[in-house]
């Protein structure tokens, strides 16, 4: 009934032992990506002088077994440069093949996925139920659906599937069953109808100065945006729904993460959207085909006092174990990040101060995960950061560019403490950091970390077990949908373990502008064993039960089959 890949999934406890052995242990996380092979550079305009707000964005990454062969490859989106590039050194999107013995090869070319443009996010799912996980790619431009086939080789097909090729500026994305017909939908968040040409210049207006330094404007004082919906009608097509769902109803807003969840618990997924510079949204599912935005009443809209924020990333896990997923948003520098608690009755509280984690307002903060860095069965927190204006740091010491990325730990559910040093140069580095994706690519049990930097390669975080005091207990799970869609996004699992529950979802996107693998893990503290882990399948409240399933496996669960062999 379960399986371990002894050749490719060395034991979590014999690989901490190595990395003790090795002198990691003497950090948390070790940035192993030069020695991985993923040094290719994501490229978002200047890095010394950004003119236009369309350079400041930068790009997610995305973490997908794109060959099914039970190894977490990596796609890394880029963008471009104003000025543009010499014949053949234009800037694509990388795709690393990972093979297994902790490095990665370059299949951009050969896979399809080599292309050029102004790239911003990506999401993940396999949106026409075949068995492969399929990509969107959005764009200051044309967004690019990339379809995957048992080949290993993707085919572009935006156009033939019904998404518009429209110059618009899309920056998150999700794939989600917001219908639970068993076939993925699809929805697009916009941020600013951007026109060169109608764009000031630095210093040109209040909204093009910050701390008294000419800076980029925006995005207050420009047109916002609306967001979009597209149904999936089953035959490889979308139909846009973005009118009739109530989707579009709310307007003029700078969009960047998305966040799909069930935050009500009713069994439908709702949509939580960043919103720079104004309020976030909460699309609530009615259950019939449409949304209402209900942030403003369920207290997810603003921070503490009722302020505006300029939200970046999202993500959404249950942090304090009491079955409800709670939210957390990055912001603007200045400001506090918010930790929003589900309630439980449709609401939500701000307890970012209560918690500890509202006195780091000296970083910009983007791609942000909830992951069980030390499988305690407690949800951390990591926070990617990185400025907008590089302007700034000659006239202003205080205001760096290039900022360090924070480590919450969570220390018992209401509170995270900071322990970024603990985690070592890796998370202290400084870098223009933006996308943030969170999985275990090596299989040894514990959860690693992406980073997209601007204008220079990824950062790739190895987790080190031995080095957290860890537990080597943890069980990885891969959900198959039968009547439910294929990638089993939207699907809700408790897991049961030494007389405490967790709680998590599949799901597309979040994080800034970025994916997270699939498959969900679970740390099991000191419990060698789960309990019981239940599955809420998204189709219809499909609903599987599993008994006594032994820690330290990787796992593959089929909708009404239970545990199946790879």
């Amino acid at each position: 009934m379960t399986f371990a890949r002894s050749v490719q999934w060395a034991s979590a406890a014999a690989l901490a032992i190595v990395a003790a052995a090795s002198g990691e242990s003497r950090a948390l996380f070790v940035d192993v990506a030069a020695k991985a092979g993923l040094t290719g550079v994501s490229f978002c305009g200047s890095d010394t002088n950004k003119k236009y707000i369309l350079e400041s964005i930068g790009n997610g990454v995305a973490l997908i077994d794109y060959n099914n062969d039970g190894l977490l490859d990596a796609f890394f989106v880029t963008a471009s440069r104003l000025e543009g590039f010499a014949n053949g050194q234009t800037p694509t999107h990388r795709l690393y093949r990972n093979r297994g013995d902790g490095s990665f090869a370059d299949v951009t070319r050969q896979a399809g996925l080599d292309g050029s443009g102004w790239g911003q996010g990506v999401c993940a799912g396999d949106y026409d139920n075949d068995g492969y996980t399929d990509l969107l790619v959005t764009y200051y431009g044309g967004n690019r659906l990339y379809r995957n086939s048992p080949e290993g080789r993707f085919q572009e097909v935006a156009t033939q599937a019904g998404l518009p090729r429209t110059m618009r500026w899309s920056t998150g994305c999700a794939f989600v069953d917001y219908d639970r017909d068993g076939r993925l939908d699809l929805f697009i968040a916009n941020y600013i109808v951007f026109d060169k040409a109608a764009i000031p210049l630095p210093g040109t207006s209040p909204n093009c100065k910050w701390k008294g330094v000419d800076v980029l404007c925006g995005p207050m004082g420009l047109p916002g945006e609306t967001n979009q919906l597209f149904h999936n009608e089953g035959n490889g097509r979308f139909r846009e729904v973005s009118e009739s769902s109530g989707i579009a109803a709310v307007k003029d807003r700078y969009s960047l993460s998305v966040t799909p969840l069930d935050f009500d618990r009713d069994g439908w997924t709702d949509i939580y959207v960043a919103v720079d510079s104004k309020a976030s949204i909460l699309y609530r599912n009615n259950r019939n085909g449409t949304f209402t935005d209900v942030a403003v009443e369920a207290g997810a809209a603003y921070r503490e006092d009722g302020r505006e924020q300029a939200g970046m990333g999202s993500a959404a896990g249950d942090m304090d174990g009491d079955g409800h997923l709670d939210i957390v948003k990055t912001n603007f520098i200045d400001d506090t990040p918010n930790i929003y608690r589900n309630l439980g009755d449709g609401a939500f509280e701000d307890m970012v101060h209560s918690s500890g984690a509202g006195r780091n307002t000296m970083f910009m903060g983007w791609g942000t995960v909830f992951f069980d860095f030390d499988n305690d069965r407690r949800p951390d927190i990591f926070m990617v950061n990185g400025h907008v204006y590089p302007e700034l740091e000659a006239r202003l010491p205080d205001q760096p560019y290039r900022q360090r990325s924070i480590l919450y730990r969570n220390v018992d559910g209401k509170r995270f403490e900071d322990v970024s040093a603990q985690g070592g140069p890796a998370v202290l580095a400084r870098h223009a950091g933006r996308g943030l994706a969170a999985g275990d690519f090596d299989n040894d049990g514990f959860v690693d970390l992406f980073l997209n930097n601007m204008n220079e390669p990824p950062s790739l975080l190895r987790n080190s077990g031995a080095a957290a005091a860890g537990t080597a207990n943890f069980l990885s799970l891969r959900l198959v949908g039968v009547k439910s869609n294929r990638s089993a996004i939207g699907a809700r699992v408790t897991v049961s373990a030494g007389g405490r529950s967790q709680v998590q979802e599949v799901r597309s996107g979040s994080s800034f502008l970025s994916q997270s693998d699939l498959r969900l893990h679970f740390g099991l503290g000191p419990a060698t064993a789960a309990d019981r882990i239940e599955i809420q399948w998204p189709y219809a409240g499909s609903r599987d039960v599993i008994g006594g399933v032994k820690a330290g496996q990787f796992l593959t669960v089929v909708e009404g089959r239970g545990i199946v062999e790879p």
